[in-house]
């Protein structure tokens, strides 16, 4: 099945927004089987759009496009399709009233403008829009004109590799902002997809989220146990991200589970220290359900990462339960009044040392109560670094009431990475720590 993916809208183009539906959407149409052959990205003009869509519609099964549905000048995605397809547009009552229900809840007035958004392509399902005012639209498209040699494409490219199909061609329109997409695409698109267009065979998908590992290291460490699988139909891939690698384990057909089955035991014999969580789980997660299930608590002391794994941790809905407080101690006067460091401990060993590291945590500890206290002390640059401390360089406390660790780690990245990579790595600290004690 060829499946295309079409993000419209000039900001893209300009570098203005980051097209986050790409990645997004492929990921979920992946998971469920519906692997994306190609995606491109237009800006908001007639040619462009249809150009791309004609294409599209030549070589795929499914086109997917994101944008253009709401109501001002730049959104003409719905009309220009609409013309390609030779449908008319008609006005929908229901998308009317919902529309003005939209508005009345929010006790704003409805601009005449927003009507637009109830014009639908004759032959069109609508998609209901919880979230905003433009219902995406999905429509199956009379194959005959879409084959290669029919359409008279405007571009010499269109026809690469399309090939004879057995499916029926459908093209789904999705609005443009994420809060409504993505909704949207989970409970219309997805029901949608497996009436219309099923996938023929079981497709059985799992990733494995490893940290403290490299790329490398956790290929040549699984590649020659999976062998024997890749053999049967195991389709290996990773993903790095920052500090963290995903181990990704998919197959087709009646033995999918088996294979995915037996793929995950050996990549969990071979890294199970470094497994933090399966598909989407994050570390900031795991770590907020380790220490709900424990009844424990936790405090931070940041200085270098300024509140990051803080933010990290109160993303996760139920971290009021198990984090009790998060002081940023930018400051050598504030790591004193706040967290009781000595005087003498920043003269002998400055800010980033081992020993600050040690009484940030074991002073948040103290001050809070908690049961365990995260601390963090560094030099993120890009100046301030020396030969002894180079920029990179930082020091992760981990004090519980019976013990405090210390880690050295040296991340030569800029402020933004660094920030990320030592929040990882100190959420990374304490996930061993509640493991070993389990």
């Amino acid at each position: 099945m060829n499946i295309e993916l079409i993000n419209t809208g000039s900001e893209l183009m300009l570098g203005r927004v980051l097209n986050t539906h790409q990645q997004w959407l492929c990921r979920r149409l992946a998971d469920l089987g519906y692997v994306v052959t190609r995606q491109v990205a237009v800006a908001d003009a007639g040619h462009d759009i249809k150009q791309a869509t004609r294409e599209a519609l030549v070589r795929a099964d499914l086109v997917i496009t994101t944008g253009g549905l709401g109501p001002t000048s730049d959104d003409i995605t719905r009309d220009l399709i609409a013309q390609l397809l030779g449908k008319k547009l008609y006005e929908d009552p229901t998308i009317v009233q919902h529309i003005e229900q939209f508005f009345t809840a929010r006790k704003r007035p409805m601009p005449a403008s927003t009507r637009v958004q109830a014009m639908v392509p004759e032959g069109a399902i609508v998609l209901a829009n919880p979230n905003g005012t433009a219902p995406g639209l999905a429509m199956k498209v009379e194959d005959g004109k879409w084959k290669p040699g029919n359409c008279d494409p405007i571009s010499p490219f269109s026809t690469l590799n399309s090939q004879p199909s057995t499916y029926p061609k459908w093209l789904i329109m999705l609005p443009g902002p994420p809060r409504e997409l993505r909704p949207m695409f989970n409970d219309a698109v997805v029901p949608l997809l497996h009436r219309v267009l099923p996938i023929e065979s079981e497709y059985v998908c799992r990733t494995l989220r490893t940290v403290g590992i490299g790329e490398s290291q956790v290929a040549d460490k699984i590649g020659g146990p999976l062998r024997a699988a890749l053999a049967q139909g195991l389709d290996l891939g990773f993903c790095a991200h920052i500090g963290a690698v995903d181990v990704r384990l998919a197959a087709h057909g009646p033995q999918a589970t088996q294979i995915v089955r037996a793929a995950e035991a050996v990549v969990r014999e071979q890294v199970g220290p470094n497994i933090f969580a399966e598909d989407d789980d994050t570390l900031e997660a795991v770590v907020v359900r380790l220490l709900a299930a424990r009844k424990q608590t936790l405090a931070l002391a940041e200085s270098c990462t300024g509140g990051a794994i803080a933010h990290r941790l109160t993303n996760v809905p139920g971290a009021s339960a198990v984090l009790l407080a998060s002081l940023v101690t930018y400051a050598n006067e504030t790591k004193q009044t706040f967290l009781d460091v000595a005087s003498a401990t920043l003269t002998a060993h400055g800010a980033v040392s081992e020993a600050v590291a040690r009484e940030m945590a074991e002073g948040a500890c103290r001050k809070t109560g908690a049961d365990f206290a995260l601390s963090v002390t560094g030099i993120a640059g890009p100046g301030g670094g020396s030969e002894a401390k180079p920029v990179g360089t930082v020091f992760i406390g981990l004090a519980s009431p019976d013990e405090t660790i210390v880690l050295k780690q040296f991340n030569p990245f800029d402020r933004e990475t660094f920030k990320n990579v030592t929040g990882t790595q100190a959420l990374e600290c304490l996930r061993q720590q509640l493991v070993r004690r389990a």
